[in-house]
């Protein structure tokens, strides 16, 4: 299914990409049906749909599964629901920085290995601070 997904996705960007001959291709395509529409724009969007959808269910399993070592799953839930919408929208630039470039992924990767280097030099504190954010977390996602 992800690989006909992908094959639609790149089938209607070369379309999109060269629009008098992409079309005239469109048009002789011999009566193929490439995904789940004729129209390879609503394909597209399927595509990207089900992408971002895996990619979340995804991303939230591993957080959870991160949490999980330290924290009870309801515990690990509660501090998932209490990440703020700033925090989610940093994170999220921060991912798109380091999937856009070559230079985006090493200033990036860079500021985590110091982050996390520099979290070790002062591992005690580092951990009594972490488990203090996480505990207001999870009180604010208890909350809703």
């Amino acid at each position: 299914m992800a690989t006909v997904l992908k094959d639609s996705a790149r089938k209607a960007a070369s379309v999109v990409a060269a629009p008098a001959k992409g079309l005239k291709t469109l048009a002789d395509n011999g009566g193929e049906l490439h995904g789940p529409s004729p129209n390879p724009a609503t394909n597209l969007i399927i595509a990207d749909i089900a992408l971002r959808t895996a990619t979340t269910i995804m991303r939230r399993s591993v957080e959870r599964g991160v949490l999980g070592a330290s924290y009870s799953p309801k515990k690990a839930k509660s501090i998932l629901k209490g990440r703020t919408m700033a925090e989610t929208l940093l994170h999220g630039a921060l991912a798109r920085v380091a999937l856009g470039s070559v230079p985006g992924a090493v200033v990036i990767g860079g500021v985590l290995v110091a982050k996390t280097l520099y979290d070790r030099s002062r591992a005690r504190q580092a951990r009594a601070e972490g488990a203090a954010q996480l505990q207001d977390m999870a009180e604010d996602g208890a909350e809703e």
